[in-house]
Parts: C-alpha cells; structure tokens; sequence
C-alpha cells in the first residue's frame, strides 16, 4: 500500500534535511537505520514526520531493518496522537511495515499504547488514513498475544462497519482482520453479535471467488455457521448459500475446503432444515468434483456432505432408481474402494452430463422466481448470465 507522502528509494540519489545529506541509494545500511532513529528521536516534527517516511521505505522489504528499527515503535506511536493527519499517516504506515512478519515487533507496537488512536481512526472521514488503520489491525491481529486485546479495545464493531461502509480496500482487510480475531474463542461471539454476515456475504459475492479475501470470508462464515445465529442469517440472506457455494465450486484449495466445513456444518446441525437450501442452490457438482480434487479435509468432508445430502427422509422405495440422489451414493461407495484414481477419472466424465443437466434444471428454476415483482429484469439478467 503506497502513499503519495513517501520516498521511493529510486526517487534520488540524495536529499537534505536541516542541512544533513542522506544516502538513498542504500537504504538498508546501519548508517541508515541510525539516522531514521536520530531523526524520529529528535522531538522535532517535521524531522519526524520524514524519519517516519524513511522507516517505512527501509522496513518494506527488509527483516533486518524491521528488527534493527523497532526502537522507533514509541515515538511513532507517540506521532499517532498529535494533531496533524499527515503524521497520523505517515506514522501508520511506519508501524504497519515494522509489523509484518515480525512478531516481536506487532507485540510492542500494542504494548506501546497504539491500539486507542488505530481504533480511532476506523471511524476517520479520511479514506487513507481508516485504510492505513484497518491494514494495520489486520497485521496486529496475526499476532495469538494481540487477539483479545484489540478485541477489548472495541475494535471488532468498528471493522464490522468498515466491512459495511468502507472503501474495497478497507472492507478486504476488514474482514481478513476479524478472521483472524475469530481464532481466539473469545473473540467469535462478539463478531457474531455485530451479525456481520450480510456484510461479509455482499463482499463475498462481488470479490473474486479465487482470491485471499473470499477464502476469509469462507473461513470467517465457517466459523459463524457453528451457531444457530449464524446459519439462520447466511440462509436469511438473499444468494448466502448461493456465494458458498460458488466459492466452493471455483475457489482456491483452502477456500473450497472453508466452505464444504461451513455447508457441512449446517446440515450436520439441522439436516431437514439445511439439505433443502444447499441442495436448491446445484451443490451437487462441485461436491462430487472435490471427493476427487479437493485437500484431504475438503474430501473427507465433501463425501459426508454428499451422504447427508442423499439420505432423503422418504422411504427407499419412492426414490427412483436413476435420480442424481442415487448416482452421488454409487460414487460416493466406489470413491471409497481401490483404484480410485481410474475410477475417478470414469466418474467425473459421467458427472459433466449430469452437472450439465442440473445447471440447466437449476437455471431455469432460478429464472421462474426471478420475476419483476421481487428483483429488476436486469439484476435477472445478470443473475442467470453469472453462472
């Protein structure tokens, strides 16, 4: 993330500050790293707000910058409560790059007071700087010792309006940031009272379904679907299943493998009230595709999903013999034979006429409740040509 304010090292071969000469073209040398520390210890503002901007070009790449730095953490912090944005910033994005990838770092940068003015600037009109604050309390957050205390600090609320009202950006860093504060018990029922998941649904249905911030946002609804208020607000919400099951059908390994744990979840929980939902929204494909291709978790997970979705509350012999219900149970008994790599194979030729016939059913089912009355004819439209 770059800002308009710092200093490329290609910018120059020199520049001058209060008479003395710096080197640019060797920005990783101790003589460097002493300078930025002479400056940022001076007191004096305006060398401070270039030590910071010196700081955060030294540490962008280099570990052995970010740990020979870490003596500026307070007075950077100290720069996060003057009156001046241009500090604010610059300050930020210093503290941001001495944090990545260095826990030590993360943990001081909390323990020097940064949390209260970094929360604050969540509810900042200044785009830059809420971007700049949301990035940092998602590299903070990746620290386990950091977890409950930014959650103390009342962050999580503030990510979850960001995650609604913020910038692309923000809102992806937003919702990485509360996935990872999810990971502390604590933490996930304060997420789930802030009932995030139409926020994180309408990220998840307008990012890429391959990207980092979908696979967050699956790992985050996983998380959420273990509580009855979180199934019922994904099933609430308008295309939640649909968006689980798109990035279940064309997400990342990990992605993929979050969102068969969090449809699993919910039929586990409650098979006659979630088989239906799942099922309505052509599962059935990307299921069978990861019992061959997913991680092992993910198939593991996708027969199981696939079983509970093919047991039918109706006796066995009302069930025709050639439904898709039946061909999913013969794959599932043949996956988990011998040879399963030429079996494999075998079945998934037969699964692309059936995935073909089931999209088709699936489309057109779609296109009959997608009327005037409930949805615009282009957002119709759009809906039918997405898939």
């Amino acid at each position: 993330m770059e800002s308009p304010h710092s200093l490329s090292p290609s910018s120059s071969s020199s520049y001058s500050s209060d008479g003395v000469t710096f080197d640019t073209e060797e920005p990783r040398t101790p003589l460097a790293v002493r300078r930025a520390l002479q400056l940022i210890n001076s007191g004096e503002p305006h060398l401070c707000l270039q030590a910071a901007r010196d700081i955060r070009r030294l540490t962008k790449t280099s570990q052995r910058c970010r740990r020979q730095l870490s003596q500026a953490v307070g007075p950077l912090v100290s720069m996060l409560r003057v009156d001046s944005p241009e500090s604010h910033e610059s300050a930020l994005l210093a503290l941001l790059n001495l944090a990545v990838k260095d826990e030590k770092n993360k943990i001081n940068i909390v323990e020097a007071g940064a949390l209260e003015p970094i929360v604050s600037f969540l509810k900042s009109q200044n785009v830059n700087l809420q971007e700049s604050a949301t990035a940092s309390l998602l590299t903070l957050s990746a620290s386990s010792t950091n977890k409950p205390i930014i959650s103390a600090c009342g962050a999580i609320p503030l990510l979850v309006e960001v995650l609604r009202d913020g910038s692309p950006q923000a809102k992806a860093d937003a919702v990485m940031a509360l996935s990872n504060l999810s990971t502390h018990p604590t933490n996930l029922s304060t997420i789930l009272e802030t009932n995030p998941i139409p926020f994180i649904v309408d990220l998840l249905k307008t990012c890429k379904k391959s990207s980092k911030t979908a696979e967050k946002c699956c790992a985050l609804i996983e998380s959420l679907v273990d509580y009855d208020e979180g199934r019922t607000a994904l099933t609430s919400e308008e295309g939640g299943v649909l968006a689980v099951v798109e990035v279940l059908e064309s997400g990342t390994l990990q992605s993929r493998e979050h969102a068969v744990g969090a449809l699993l979840t919910m039929c586990q929980s409650d098979r006659c009230k979630y088989r239906e939902p799942i099922l309505r929204e052509g599962v059935i494909p990307g299921l069978l595709e990861l019992t061959v291709q997913g991680t092992p978790k993910s198939q593991s997970k996708a027969r199981t999903l696939l079983q509970l979705l093919r047991e039918s509350p109706y006796p066995r012999s009302e069930i025709q013999p050639d439904t898709l219900e039946n061909i999913v149970c013969n794959i599932i008994s043949q996956i988990d034979g011998d040879d399963q790599s030429g079996k494999a194979k075998k079945m998934l030729a037969e699964m692309v006429q059936v995935s073909m016939e089931q999209s088709l059913r699936h489309l057109q089912q779609r296109a009959l409740v997608c009327t005037p009355s409930d949805l615009p004819i282009a957002g119709c439209a759009s809906e039918v040509s997405s898939k």
